[in-house]
């Protein structure tokens, strides 16, 4: 195998010791870049709404969002490319995973431009549909306009840096991630002031810092793979790896879409919500958006714990361990309760003081924050439960049923419940219906965790069971939770049930032909 500057060291077997520990050593990295991540765009937001006001705020919400569905479509892709990486390399085929990574690539940069072509043209539309405030849209525009200028960077960054993660890198993308928010952190205020030599360009400045930040580290990240020899990295002669391979795309896009579905499904939900609270005027869509930035770290544990739970339980359905699968899931359902609850209670305590920092401390906004947070927030502990479980039942192939309750909980629940209420409780109804889509994606996911047919299956064979495991261990750090449409549990019949199955078959045939000697008779 070729020089992936991958230390074994970073591979986890998963299979063995204590649950709790391995559990938490498993997501505790997933936790730190998505951390990271988020917080590249609180830093956006509290230089925005501290210093452009509540309009600006309210037009990098509906930006935000939009930018948001648009990467939903490409992350299931994304993903897919991911698990293909992660086999390949736990089958020692660098050519299988060079072709992938070009296939990869070949695809999702004409697809960005084209995107960021067709967003620069609709983007008034796009506002507009979205019944952006007449106060924000100018901004807005702006803002989103820049995005997509940036698409193509943007999405090229977070393609290679899960194709890291599928070889076993999670180290890499981690710091550059980090040399990102950094550069984010000294350009946004820069650019949105005009501080020393620099133009003051407002909000344009914001979303340009942001696509400069993300270019510089995938410049970066680009020439640190070539200096290491990574696998992924494409020579002269494997450039024509680029031309998009047929079968590699077709499984990219079976295996990608229950992900990018599922996305979709949220994406769309939380635009319809958008529409809804913007009519509510500008300071609420800016409390709301306030709100959003805390909400993004309240998700995170339950988000690197599903993904944890997805991974141990995947290897050990391969190690044929079914005994320890119940004691996985119970961990993380522990560990969601005491992290998740943990920082529910300190938004709750330190509410004020943390949307001061996005609104500023004199904006009538923050009271709205702090009602909004107060009247939702508490419902990511179902979501958190939610989402182990999920974690749990997609390790072993189980995805559509999952699919299907995050559409009810999404459409019936949540936007049944905000309009069917809204005369009744007015605002309010919006506020609640995040937890009350929670509550039910958790009693729901609950009934299939206990009822559902997720545990069907035998025993993988050995050689699917080391692929599996290859392929899970290389997503440390991603959104494993997710997995192909065609369940794992398609086993290698016993040489005895062979034999069972082709002397019944024989019994059969047997019978049919007596049967037919009779009739004549």
């Amino acid at each position: 195998m070729s020089d992936t500057g991958i230390s074994t060291r970073k591979r986890r077997d998963l299979t063995t010791g204590s649950i709790p520990k391995t559990m938490l050593l498993f997501a505790l990295p997933t936790l730190g870049s998505s951390a990271l991540q988020s917080l590249n765009g609180s830093i956006n937001a509290v230089w925005v709404g501290r210093f452009l006001g509540e309009e600006a705020l309210a037009a990098t919400a509906n930006g935000n969002i939009l930018m948001f569905i648009l990467i939903s479509f490409v992350f299931g892709f994304g993903m897919a490319s991911t698990i293909l990486i992660g086999q390949a390399m736990g089958q020692r085929n660098d050519g299988m995973v060079k072709k992938t990574m070009g296939t990869a690539l070949g695809s999702i940069i004409p697809i960005s431009i084209v995107v960021a072509v067709l967003g620069w043209l609709f983007a008034p539309t796009l506002l507009d549909l979205l019944g952006t405030p007449a106060s924000a849209a100018d901004l807005a525009l702006t803002y989103l306009r820049m995005i997509f200028i940036a698409m193509p960077t943007t999405l090229t960054f977070t393609l290679i840096m899960m194709a890291l993660r599928g070889t076993g890198d999670s180290t890499t993308p981690l710091w550059f991630i980090i040399i990102s928010v950094v550069i984010d952190l000294i350009l946004t205020p820069t650019l949105i002031l005009g501080l020393g030599p620099f133009p003051e360009w407002g909000i344009f400045g914001a979303a340009f810092a942001t696509a400069i930040a993300n270019t510089l580290a995938l410049i970066g990240m680009v020439i640190t793979m070539y200096l290491r020899g990574s696998v992924l990295t494409l020579n002269l002669p494997e450039l024509r790896f680029l031309r998009v391979d047929r079968e590699i795309l077709r499984s990219m896009f079976s295996k990608g879409l229950p992900m990018g579905l599922q996305m979709i499904v949220i994406s769309s939900a939380a635009l319809t919500m958008l529409s809804l609270i913007n009519r509510e005027g500008v300071q609420t869509t800016a409390a709301y958006s306030a709100t959003q930035q805390l909400w993004t770290y309240v998700q995170m544990p339950a988000m690197a714990l599903s993904a944890a739970a997805s991974a141990m339980v995947a290897q050990n359905i391969g190690a044929n361990q079914w005994h320890r699968i119940a004691g996985i899931t119970r961990w993380g359902l522990i560990f969601n309760l005491v992290l998740t609850g943990f920082i529910i209670v300190l938004l709750t305590v330190f509410d004020e003081t943390i949307l001061e920092f996005f609104l500023g401390s004199d904006s009538a906004a923050v009271p709205i924050g702090r009602h909004i947070q107060l009247m939702a927030t508490w419902g990511f502990i179902f979501f958190g439960v939610a989402q182990v479980l999920f974690g749990t039942m997609r390790a072993n192939g189980y995805v559509i049923w999952p699919l299907i309750v995050m559409i009810i909980s999404m459409y019936p629940v949540r936007l049944g419940f905000a309009f069917g209420l809204y005369p009744l409780l007015g605002e309010d109804a919006l506020w609640l219906s995040f937890p009350a889509g929670m509550v039910a994606t958790a009693v729901m996911g609950i009934g299939l965790y206990w009822y559902g047919g997720w545990r069907q299956g035998k025993n993988m064979p050995a050689e699917e069971a080391a692929q599996r495991s290859e392929e899970f261990r290389a997503q440390t750090g991603t959104s494993a939770s997710f997995r192909d449409i065609v369940p794992t549990t398609v086993w290698k019949r016993l040489p005895l049930r062979r034999i069972t199955r082709l002397h019944r078959r024989l019994r059969r045939r047997l019978h049919r032909l007596r049967m037919i000697k009779n009739n004549k008779r």
